[in-house]
């Protein structure tokens, strides 16, 4: 059977929700096309800028928030660290002003309801997730380059084919979970083990334990802050957010200042199986509020194969 290796980095992803093929992909492919201008020295004589939404990048685009995403990305802001709490005041100034700053440098007009298509019939061949960049520079000279968002924040440029092929190679490769079992057996190891073995064809362990400890980061802030966000879903339907509600509930009057104290309060509670079920139900319920509400998650990518 044929391997592809694959890093825990590419299954456990860092970004701005709703949506890795629609929010995350988008905002990825923006970010890489104006990185490539600046670096063919092109930035600077950029005119306009419009960017076309095709199919299902289209039809799903503004509840998936792909519009936004495409210019924070044209911005150069990123999904790892940008502050979400900053989304709607930038998106707000960039209508308003009808200007954008790419790649936080070279200002052109920009009006994201005339600059921003969307073109709900139509599809490309090669995949229904694609947006094209129309550029105009200052000496009248065109650039169009389109980006395929295939699935998990990967972006495909046309031209390249969809082929993530890794160069890697594993000491510990596997395809299957009995493949997993006969690497662990053969050698004693455990899975943590294996794959944190594995991780070293790409980096050093230091860096591989500060990687997975910032995803767990993240996951703690994510879940703090969807079970205390109270308000509206995003998208129009008045959807109330009931992750903050439940939490109320839960804690039942007990006090706490911050993330550690929360977590005593939770523990505070007991370990009654139905209570802690209805624990894990919130934090599901609060994650999935963030996601939708442009909050910064932890994406978990389902992948074929696993590395």
């Amino acid at each position: 059977m044929s391997h592809e290796a694959i890093s825990v980095f590419d299954m456990f992803k860092i970004g701005v929700g709703p949506s890795s093929s629609h929010t995350l992909g988008p905002w990825r492919a923006a970010q890489r096309f104006t990185h490539s201008l600046e670096e063919k020295g092109l930035l600077d004589d950029v005119k306009t800028i419009r960017v076309i939404l095709y199919g299902s990048l289209a039809k799903t685009g503004v509840g998936h928030g792909t519009d936004v995403a495409v210019q924070l990305g044209l911005s150069g802001d990123d999904p790892v660290t940008f502050d979400v709490n900053n989304i709607s005041a930038k998106m707000a100034d960039i209508k308003q002003m009808k200007k954008i700053l790419l790649t936080g440098k070279h200002e052109i007009d920009f009006d994201p309801a005339e600059d921003i298509e969307f073109l709900y019939g139509e599809s490309l061949p090669f995949h229904p997730n694609a947006l094209s960049f129309l550029v105009e520079f200052n000496n009248g000279e065109t650039l169009s380059e389109t980006y395929y968002s295939v699935g998990g924040g990967f972006v495909v440029k046309e031209g390249e084919g969809n082929n993530r092929k890794s160069e890697v190679t594993l000491p510990f490769p596997v395809n299957t979970a009995n493949e997993l079992l006969h690497w662990c057996m053969k050698t004693g190891m455990n899975i943590s083990d294996i794959v944190l073995e594995n991780e070293a064809a790409w980096r050093n362990e230091k860096e591989t334990k500060d990687g997975v400890l910032n995803i767990w980061r993240v996951m703690k802030e994510c879940m703090y802050r969807g079970c205390h966000a109270e308000g509206m879903l995003p998208g129009g339907l008045q959807v109330k957010r009931r992750g903050a509600g439940l939490n109320k509930k839960l804690v039942n009057g007990r006090v706490y200042n911050d993330y550690d104290s929360w977590l005593a309060t939770i523990k505070q509670g007991g370990n009654d199986f139905k209570y802690i079920l209805d624990w894990v139900s919130c934090f599901a319920l609060a994650v999935n509020e963030e996601n939708a509400s442009f909050g910064r998650v932890e994406r978990h990518q389902q992948m074929a194969q696993q590395a």
